[in-house]
């Protein structure tokens, strides 16, 4: 048993090596944004997919085209609009005149990583177009149906949804994201490094440093990081507490309308595991529960009228309940 933990060990401690040329390799570019750095590479290894709100300016756009360049897989980006159609997406049937015959054109998203920029620009049936892509990894065209490349990654960006010109995600489509991270304004030191960067004509050599080969070893690696299971009855405590708060002695029962879906559970324990990697350690505890939870959380909780009216938010109602759950 301590040689299995032992090579366990040995295994994450390599891939966290190779993680940390990937972060250094993106950072001739970045500036701060760690966390979503972090949250990138969580949903790298996971294989989920990722959501990064924020307003314009804030790098969204070049964090997933840089990330994607230091991977060495095939990119795709795809510019929402409101006049996008769903076969921009997936693609469509071609008539030939010569045989009188369909073919079919594989869209975008017949790629390894998609940029799906300002996803919340495009209406419902767009958005919508993407949802067997993110959950079947396949895709429907006419009669038949095509299996996407492993690894399959969408990587979104929207600005705030009171911004004037955007729709609503659909609740279905927000759900399938993993994590949905929020972004602030950088420092002001930061902000002075990102000044003194791009003022100047300079070239920045970025180089494919992780194969596809790697990436799936990553996520091998990753079903051998150990949960406990008194970490895994932390993490289904701070789901059902979403959905059954007075079961915790939560006086938030009248503030949320639906709590977290069953992937909440299954995400934040990948998640747990992935941070855990990220740091070196062949195990996950409760600390990293905690670390990846508002992002796992916030777009899965549906708040109430009266929640609104109090001016209570989801990122509230998640850190009310990690404060309140005993953690083992």
């Amino acid at each position: 048993m301590n040689a299995d933990i032992s090579k366990v060990t040995d295994q994450v401690g390599q891939q966290a090596r190779v993680i940390e040329s990937l972060r250094q390799e993106v950072n001739k570019i970045m500036v701060g944004q760690e966390k979503l750095l972090d949250r990138m590479l969580i949903a790298l290894i996971t294989g989920g997919h990722i959501l990064l709100e924020g307003v314009p300016g804030l790098a969204k756009t070049t964090a997933v085209k840089t990330l994607a360049q230091a991977l060495g897989v095939k990119y795709q980006r795809i510019s929402f609009t409101p006049d996008l159609l769903p076969a921009d997406v997936i693609g469509t049937m071609i008539y030939n005149p010569k045989d009188g015959a369909f073919t079919p054109k594989q869209g975008p998203v017949f790629t390894n990583l998609l940029l799906a920029d300002e996803i919340n620009r495009a209406p419902a049936k767009v958005q919508s177009a993407l949802l067997e892509a993110m959950q079947e990894h396949q895709v429907t065209i006419g009669n038949n149906t095509y299996r996407l490349s492993e690894p399959f990654m969408v990587m979104a960006t929207q600005n705030p949804i009171e911004q004037e010109g955007t729709y609503p995600l659909p609740e279905a489509q927000i759900d399938r994201f993993m994590l949905k991270c929020k972004i602030s304004h950088p420092s002001k030191d930061d902000e002075r490094r990102i000044m003194n960067r791009f003022t100047r004509k300079q070239e920045f050599d970025l180089k494919a440093i992780v194969s596809l080969d790697q990436i799936f070893a990553m996520r091998a690696v990753l079903e051998q990081v150990y949960c406990d299971e008194k970490v895994g009855d932390y993490i289904l405590d701070v789901v059902f507490a979403t959905r059954q708060p007075a079961d915790y002695k939560l006086a938030i029962g009248h503030q949320i309308e639906y709590g977290a879906s069953p992937r909440a559970s299954i995400y934040l324990n990948m998640a747990a595991r992935a941070n855990a990697m990220l740091h070196g350690r062949a195990y996950a505890t409760p600390q990293d529960v905690k670390e990846v939870a508002h992002d796992i959380l916030r777009h899965r909780l549906i708040l109430t009228y009266e929640a609104e009216a109090e001016e209570v938010t989801s990122e509230d109602i998640i850190t009310k309940i990690l404060g309140e759950i005993p953690v083992p």
